[in-house]
C-alpha cells in the first residue's frame, strides 16, 4: 500500500476541545514533522496546528540535523523509510546531538516489516511507534505521550 493510499485511509480530523489562549499557549510544543508523502504530512500538520503546537516540516532526512541544530524541538516525529537518508539514520544522528530529545517513529512497510524497523527504531531511541495507517486519536495520543516524557535536567510537572 502506497504513502499517498494510506493517507485517504485516515479519519476525518479529529481535534482537541478548542483551547483558550492561555491554555494554547501551556501546551504549544514545538515539534518538527518528517515525512515524504506530502498529503500525509500535510495532513498530520493540520492536526498538529489544531491541537495548539507549532510545526516545522522537513520532506526528508536530509536537513533535519541542520535545522535542528538552528532551531530546538520539543519533539521530532519522523517516517523510518525515505528517500535519500531514511529515517533510522535521522534518529541516530539526532540521538547524537540530543541525548534527550522526544522523537515518534512511524512507519507503512508490508509484508510485516514495518514492525520490525520500529522495534530498530525504539532501540535507537525512539520513545514511541505507530504503524501506518493510524487513527488521528493514535497519533494525537502518541504525541501527547511522548511530550509527557520527562527529560533529564528538568522536573516534571504534574
Amino acid at each position: 500500500m502506497s504513502d499517498q493510499t494510506m493517507a485517504r485511509r485516515f479519519e476525518p480530523f479529529v481535534t482537541a476541545p478548542e483551547l483558550g489562549q492561555k491554555e494554547r499557549e501551556s501546551t504549544m510544543a514545538s515539534i518538527l514533522l518528517v515525512e515524504d508523502d506530502d498529503q500525509l504530512r500535510s495532513m498530520l500538520k493540520e492536526l498538529l496546528t489544531r491541537s495548539g503546537h507549532e510545526v516545522s516540516e522537513a520532506t526528508d532526512g536530509r536537513r533535519v540535523c541542520e535545522m535542528y541544530q538552528q532551531q530546538h524541538f520539543d519533539l521530532v516525529i519522523t517516517d523510518l523509510v525515505m528517500p535519500d537518508i531514511d529515517g533510522l539514520a535521522v534518529i541516530m544522528e539526532l540521538r547524537l546531538i540530543d541525548q534527550n530529545l522526544r522523537i515518534i517513529a512511524m512507519s507503512g512497510l508490508r509484508q510485516g516489516r514495518a514492525k520490525e524497523y520500529l522495534r530498530i527504531a525504539q532501540k535507537l531511541g525512539a520513545q514511541h511507534t505507530l504503524v501506518k495507517p493510524f487513527s488521528n486519536q493514535e497519533f494525537l495520543e502518541a504525541v501527547g505521550l511522548a511530550l509527557e516524557i520527562p527529560t533529564v535536567g528538568s522536573e516534571y510537572r504534574e
